[in-house]
């Protein structure tokens, strides 16, 4: 935490506001010039002790990196997932669980709906609940259902409700069930069939979410029997760069999905990535 103001260079050694630079004195708690709090954290990048409740700095604008930034998790059966910002997004809005539950392997990702308000905290609220409950051994409706009660209060009024879509996976040797709303997809590697279908119209506009405004909003379940292959749980941050992607074949499945990172990346970044790869069936564990 930063000093509650900065020291300016004048001779008599005068405390300013980091934003707008008037005279303030210490112990005070907001300037009486522009109402900063003084006490902020620092900005990463100017240093001013200005950064907001939202995470902006009050000097230069910039959001602040957070732990959502770039994460990444291994299982020790070798499933893995990351979720990254991306090159174009001030902040990453996607959100992501990967977790053992006995033989079982859980993960769920959802993307915060853009247009909505509080999206990245639509996007993990509903990981953490629909992940916990599967986890525990409950159904896919269920998950979902909690989920979307989850998301539902965090919104204040009509013209606040957070939103986003979602996937969950439950992957047992031998058998995966699937569930979604929204246009998050599932692929089946290294063949990259697709295992879900969007929620979408034509313009790209998804029909179904997650959130206060959502409304007969279904839950699309589906099982499947594999002895062979991978899972791709992946959000559009992916999906839109993989028309003519040769996916890869070989290495750890973590090191197959930075590689699919380094190529959205590469292809543009325009969105939030997250990736979720889990071996099946005979290569499980």
């Amino acid at each position: 935490m930063s000093e509650d103001v900065t020291v300016s260079g004048d001779p008599e050694g005068a405390a300013t506001c980091p934003v707008c630079e008037a005279p303030v004195v210490a112990g005070d708690t907001y300037c009486e010039a522009c109402g900063h709090a003084l006490g902020a954290p620092a900005c990463s990048s100017c240093g001013a002790a200005a950064v907001d409740p939202e995470g902006y700095c009050e000097r230069c604008g910039l959001r602040q990196p957070t732990g959502r930034d770039h994460a990444e998790t291994v299982l020790p059966g070798g499933a893995a997932a990351l979720t990254d910002r991306g090159l174009r997004r001030s902040r990453n809005e996607d959100a992501m669980a990967l977790l053992e539950a006995g033989t079982a392997v859980v993960t769920v990702v959802c993307d915060g709906v853009g247009s909505s308000p509080r999206a990245d905290e639509a996007s993990a609220v509903a990981v953490e609940t629909a992940s916990a409950a599967l986890a525990r051994g409950l159904s896919q409706e269920e998950a979902f259902e909690l989920a979307g009660r989850a998301v539902t209060k965090l919104a204040t009024s009509v013209d606040d409700a957070p939103a986003c879509t979602y996937v969950a996976a439950v992957a047992e040797p031998g058998r995966v069930t699937l569930a979604w709303a929204g246009d998050t997809r599932a692929y089946l590697l290294p063949e990259g069939v697709p295992l879900t279908e969007d929620d979408a119209v034509e313009t790209g506009e998804i029909t179904a979410w997650l959130g206060a405004d959502a409304v007969d909003v279904g839950l699309h379940v589906r099982t499947f029997t594999t002895r062979s292959g991978l899972l791709l749980v992946c959000s559009d941050g992916l999906w839109r760069y993989l028309d003519g992607y040769a996916f890869p074949v070989t290495g750890a499945p973590i090191e197959m999905a930075r590689e699919m990172l380094r190529h959205a990346l590469d292809s543009g970044g325009q969105d939030n990535v997250t990736i979720a790869l889990i071996p099946l069936g005979d290569t499980h564990g």
